[in-house]
């Protein structure tokens, strides 16, 4: 019985699944809570994954 090869993770290559991050500008604000801004990735645009990968149709040669 033949099995299902899993589908490979889409994880987003430029971010690596860590599509948004927290940076911190330095000094807290006057509750003492630190000033940060959040970053995303501008390829998946935080979502972490890629597109799925396009199907090609079959087609026959020549006939």
């Amino acid at each position: 019985m033949a099995q299902h090869t899993p589908a490979p993770p889409r994880i987003c290559l430029n971010c690596s699944g860590f599509s948004a991050v927290h940076i911190t500008l330095g000094g807290r604000d006057r509750t003492g809570q630190l000033r940060t801004i959040t970053a995303h990735c501008p390829a998946c645009h935080g979502t972490s994954t890629r597109p799925a990968p396009r199907t090609v149709p079959f087609t026959s040669a020549g006939r």
